[in-house]
Protein backbone atom coordinates (compact mmCIF):
# COMPACT_ATOMS: atom_id res chain seq x y z
CA UNK A 1 0.00 0.00 0.00
CA UNK A 2 1.65 3.47 -1.31
CA UNK A 3 2.30 5.45 2.48
CA UNK A 4 1.57 9.26 2.63
CA UNK A 5 1.88 11.47 5.05
CA UNK A 6 0.31 15.24 5.66
CA UNK A 7 1.13 18.18 7.79
CA UNK A 8 -2.27 19.77 8.60
CA UNK A 9 -2.61 23.65 8.51
CA UNK A 10 -3.19 23.19 12.39
CA UNK A 11 0.40 21.90 13.14
CA UNK A 12 2.10 24.66 11.63
CA UNK A 13 5.32 26.39 13.14
CA UNK A 14 5.91 29.34 10.56
CA UNK A 15 3.02 31.01 9.23
CA UNK A 16 3.43 28.52 5.84
CA UNK A 17 5.24 25.25 7.17
CA UNK A 18 4.81 22.79 9.30
CA UNK A 19 6.03 22.58 12.46
CA UNK A 20 9.25 20.73 12.66
CA UNK A 21 8.50 18.75 15.69
CA UNK A 22 5.24 17.93 14.85
CA UNK A 23 6.17 16.83 11.42
CA UNK A 24 9.33 14.92 12.76
CA UNK A 25 7.02 12.89 15.24
CA UNK A 26 4.60 12.52 12.05
CA UNK A 27 7.12 11.20 10.08
CA UNK A 28 8.35 8.59 12.76
CA UNK A 29 5.47 6.93 12.88
CA UNK A 30 6.00 5.18 9.64
CA UNK A 31 9.47 3.98 10.36
CA UNK A 32 9.47 0.18 10.51
CA UNK A 33 10.65 -1.41 13.49
CA UNK A 34 9.26 -3.91 16.06
CA UNK A 35 5.73 -3.63 15.35
CA UNK A 36 4.55 -2.07 18.70
CA UNK A 37 0.73 -4.05 20.11
CA UNK A 38 -0.02 -1.12 21.98
CA UNK A 39 1.57 2.79 20.71
CA UNK A 40 1.64 3.82 24.22
CA UNK A 41 4.36 1.41 24.81
CA UNK A 42 7.91 2.73 24.24
CA UNK A 43 9.28 4.00 21.05
CA UNK A 44 13.00 3.33 20.28
CA UNK A 45 15.23 6.40 19.66
CA UNK A 46 14.45 7.73 16.27
CA UNK A 47 16.45 10.52 14.20
CA UNK A 48 14.73 13.10 11.57
CA UNK A 49 16.64 15.10 9.69
CA UNK A 50 14.74 18.06 7.97
CA UNK A 51 15.41 18.84 4.40
CA UNK A 52 12.99 22.02 3.12
CA UNK A 53 10.13 23.79 5.10
CA UNK A 54 7.24 20.74 5.39
CA UNK A 55 4.55 21.97 2.59
CA UNK A 56 1.07 22.29 4.50
CA UNK A 57 -2.06 20.36 4.07
CA UNK A 58 0.03 18.63 0.71
CA UNK A 59 -0.19 14.70 0.73
CA UNK A 60 3.81 14.00 0.64
CA UNK A 61 4.76 10.24 -0.72
CA UNK A 62 6.22 8.49 2.23
CA UNK A 63 9.07 5.62 0.86
CA UNK A 64 11.22 3.41 1.92
CA UNK A 65 15.17 3.14 1.38
CA UNK A 66 17.85 1.18 3.55
CA UNK A 67 16.01 1.26 6.91
CA UNK A 68 14.83 5.03 6.66
CA UNK A 69 11.30 6.42 6.29
CA UNK A 70 11.49 9.40 3.37
CA UNK A 71 8.66 11.84 2.73
CA UNK A 72 8.99 14.09 -0.86
CA UNK A 73 7.51 16.82 -2.55
CA UNK A 74 7.61 17.56 -5.99
CA UNK A 75 10.66 14.81 -6.21
CA UNK A 76 12.26 16.49 -3.32
CA UNK A 77 13.35 15.06 -0.43
CA UNK A 78 11.63 17.32 3.09
CA UNK A 79 12.25 14.67 5.60
CA UNK A 80 14.10 11.57 6.38
CA UNK A 81 13.87 9.34 9.51
CA UNK A 82 15.55 6.40 10.80
CA UNK A 83 16.09 4.25 14.02
CA UNK A 84 18.85 5.14 15.65
CA UNK A 85 21.61 2.78 17.84
CA UNK A 86 21.62 2.49 21.52
CA UNK A 87 19.42 4.29 24.34
CA UNK A 88 19.32 8.10 22.30
CA UNK A 89 19.15 11.36 23.77
CA UNK A 90 20.30 12.22 27.29
CA UNK A 91 17.98 13.65 29.88
CA UNK A 92 17.32 17.31 30.88
CA UNK A 93 17.34 17.67 35.14
CA UNK A 94 13.52 17.90 36.28
CA UNK A 95 12.19 20.94 37.50
CA UNK A 96 9.00 21.07 39.81
CA UNK A 97 5.94 21.73 38.16
CA UNK A 98 5.54 24.97 40.79
CA UNK A 99 8.69 26.39 39.53
CA UNK A 100 7.57 25.40 35.96
CA UNK A 101 4.66 27.07 36.46
CA UNK A 102 6.37 30.09 37.83
CA UNK A 103 8.40 30.66 35.11
CA UNK A 104 6.26 30.88 32.21
CA UNK A 105 5.64 33.97 33.40
CA UNK A 106 9.17 35.27 32.30
CA UNK A 107 8.73 33.36 28.61
CA UNK A 108 10.55 35.63 26.24
CA UNK A 109 8.21 35.04 23.23
CA UNK A 110 5.26 36.97 25.22
CA UNK A 111 6.73 40.22 24.37
CA UNK A 112 8.63 39.12 21.10
CA UNK A 113 7.59 36.07 18.90
CA UNK A 114 9.07 35.03 15.12
CA UNK A 115 6.30 32.43 14.69
CA UNK A 116 3.17 33.71 17.05
CA UNK A 117 1.30 31.14 15.57
CA UNK A 118 3.22 28.12 16.09
CA UNK A 119 1.39 24.86 16.86
CA UNK A 120 3.99 24.50 19.98
CA UNK A 121 4.91 27.77 21.37
CA UNK A 122 2.76 30.46 19.91
CA UNK A 123 1.55 33.02 21.91
CA UNK A 124 -1.49 33.80 19.24
CA UNK A 125 -3.00 30.37 19.52
CA UNK A 126 -5.83 30.00 21.80
CA UNK A 127 -6.45 27.30 24.53
CA UNK A 128 -7.50 24.38 23.14
CA UNK A 129 -5.65 24.44 19.33
CA UNK A 130 -2.00 25.15 19.78
CA UNK A 131 0.09 23.64 22.90
CA UNK A 132 1.06 26.96 24.66
CA UNK A 133 3.89 25.92 25.55
CA UNK A 134 5.80 28.76 26.67
CA UNK A 135 9.15 28.25 28.97
CA UNK A 136 10.94 30.49 31.02
CA UNK A 137 14.03 30.77 32.26
CA UNK A 138 14.99 28.05 35.45
CA UNK A 139 18.43 27.49 37.27
CA UNK A 140 21.10 26.40 34.77
CA UNK A 141 21.92 23.08 34.68
CA UNK A 142 26.31 22.58 34.36
CA UNK A 143 26.08 26.13 33.79
CA UNK A 144 24.34 26.02 30.54
CA UNK A 145 20.74 27.80 30.23
CA UNK A 146 18.03 25.99 31.30
CA UNK A 147 14.30 26.37 30.23
CA UNK A 148 10.80 24.86 31.68
CA UNK A 149 7.39 24.94 31.66
CA UNK A 150 3.77 23.23 32.48
CA UNK A 151 1.87 21.54 30.12
CA UNK A 152 -1.89 19.74 29.96
CA UNK A 153 -2.42 17.86 26.98
CA UNK A 154 -5.66 18.60 25.71
CA UNK A 155 -8.47 16.37 24.37
CA UNK A 156 -8.06 17.62 20.87
CA UNK A 157 -4.45 16.34 20.57
CA UNK A 158 -5.52 12.77 21.54
CA UNK A 159 -3.65 9.74 19.42
CA UNK A 160 -5.99 8.15 16.95
CA UNK A 161 -4.60 4.98 17.41
CA UNK A 162 -7.53 2.95 19.09
CA UNK A 163 -5.78 -0.20 20.19
CA UNK A 164 -4.73 0.53 24.04
CA UNK A 165 -4.19 -1.59 26.95
CA UNK A 166 -6.36 0.79 28.87
CA UNK A 167 -8.71 3.33 28.71
CA UNK A 168 -6.63 6.00 29.74
CA UNK A 169 -6.49 8.62 26.34
CA UNK A 170 -3.12 9.61 25.31
CA UNK A 171 -1.50 12.74 22.75
CA UNK A 172 -0.59 11.31 19.90
CA UNK A 173 3.11 10.94 18.59
CA UNK A 174 3.54 13.87 16.24
CA UNK A 175 2.27 15.97 19.17
CA UNK A 176 4.76 14.67 21.45
CA UNK A 177 7.44 15.49 19.32
CA UNK A 178 5.79 19.21 19.37
CA UNK A 179 5.95 19.32 23.25
CA UNK A 180 10.01 18.49 23.15
CA UNK A 181 10.66 20.55 20.41
CA UNK A 182 10.69 24.61 20.54
CA UNK A 183 11.44 24.26 24.17
CA UNK A 184 14.88 23.74 22.71
CA UNK A 185 14.98 26.37 20.06
CA UNK A 186 14.08 28.89 23.59
CA UNK A 187 16.73 27.36 24.99
CA UNK A 188 18.72 28.26 22.33
CA UNK A 189 17.97 32.02 22.43
CA UNK A 190 15.32 32.61 19.58
CA UNK A 191 15.12 35.85 20.59
CA UNK A 192 18.66 36.73 19.47
CA UNK A 193 18.51 35.05 16.65
CA UNK A 194 16.15 33.00 14.23
CA UNK A 195 16.52 29.35 13.97
CA UNK A 196 14.61 26.80 12.56
CA UNK A 197 14.50 23.21 13.18
CA UNK A 198 17.07 21.16 11.16
CA UNK A 199 17.22 17.64 12.87
CA UNK A 200 15.44 16.43 16.12
CA UNK A 201 16.04 12.80 17.90
CA UNK A 202 13.48 11.86 20.29
CA UNK A 203 13.22 8.91 22.49
CA UNK A 204 9.57 8.34 23.80
CA UNK A 205 8.85 6.23 26.30
CA UNK A 206 5.36 6.70 27.15
CA UNK A 207 2.77 9.06 25.34
CA UNK A 208 1.44 12.22 27.77
CA UNK A 209 -1.79 11.10 29.48
CA UNK A 210 -4.84 13.80 27.59
CA UNK A 211 -5.63 16.32 31.06
CA UNK A 212 -2.67 15.34 33.01
CA UNK A 213 0.03 18.32 33.96
CA UNK A 214 3.85 17.92 32.82
CA UNK A 215 7.04 19.33 32.94
CA UNK A 216 9.12 20.05 29.65
CA UNK A 217 12.31 21.02 30.51
CA UNK A 218 15.01 22.55 27.80
CA UNK A 219 18.84 23.08 27.87
CA UNK A 220 21.17 24.68 25.68
CA UNK A 221 24.19 22.61 24.82
CA UNK A 222 26.32 25.32 22.69
CA UNK A 223 26.70 26.76 19.14
CA UNK A 224 28.94 25.79 16.00
CA UNK A 225 28.64 28.27 13.50
CA UNK A 226 25.10 28.35 12.15
CA UNK A 227 23.91 25.70 14.04
CA UNK A 228 22.42 25.61 17.55
CA UNK A 229 22.56 21.82 19.97
CA UNK A 230 19.74 21.92 22.41
CA UNK A 231 17.47 19.14 24.97
CA UNK A 232 14.77 18.63 26.33
CA UNK A 233 12.73 16.02 28.43
CA UNK A 234 8.79 15.89 28.76
CA UNK A 235 8.02 14.89 32.80
CA UNK A 236 4.40 12.95 33.97
CA UNK A 237 3.13 14.24 37.55
CA UNK A 238 5.35 11.58 39.03
CA UNK A 239 8.40 13.09 37.85
CA UNK A 240 8.86 10.31 35.40
CA UNK A 241 10.86 10.43 32.03
CA UNK A 242 7.61 10.93 29.49
CA UNK A 243 10.46 11.10 26.59
CA UNK A 244 13.14 13.40 25.50
CA UNK A 245 14.84 14.76 22.80
CA UNK A 246 18.09 16.14 21.15
CA UNK A 247 18.17 18.98 18.45
CA UNK A 248 20.19 20.69 15.45
CA UNK A 249 19.06 23.97 15.05
CA UNK A 250 20.07 26.36 11.97
CA UNK A 251 20.05 30.06 11.68
CA UNK A 252 18.45 31.48 9.13
CA UNK A 253 18.21 35.30 7.64
CA UNK A 254 14.70 36.72 8.59
CA UNK A 255 14.42 38.44 4.94
CA UNK A 256 15.09 35.27 2.66
CA UNK A 257 13.33 32.72 5.12
CA UNK A 258 9.72 31.49 3.79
Amino acid sequence: MDEQMIVPSRFRGPASSGNGGWTAGALAAHVRHESLEDRTDPWPAISVSLRRPPPLDTPMPVTHEDGEAVASYDDVVVARARVVDGEGPGDVEAVPADEARAAMASYPGLSSHPFPTCFACGTGRAVGDGLRIFPGRVADQDEAVRIAAAWTPDESVSEDWHVYVDDVRHASLPVTWAALDCVGGWAGDLTERLMVLAAMTARVDALPVIGEEHVVVGLARGREGRKTFTASTLYDSDGRIVACAEHVWVAVDPATFA
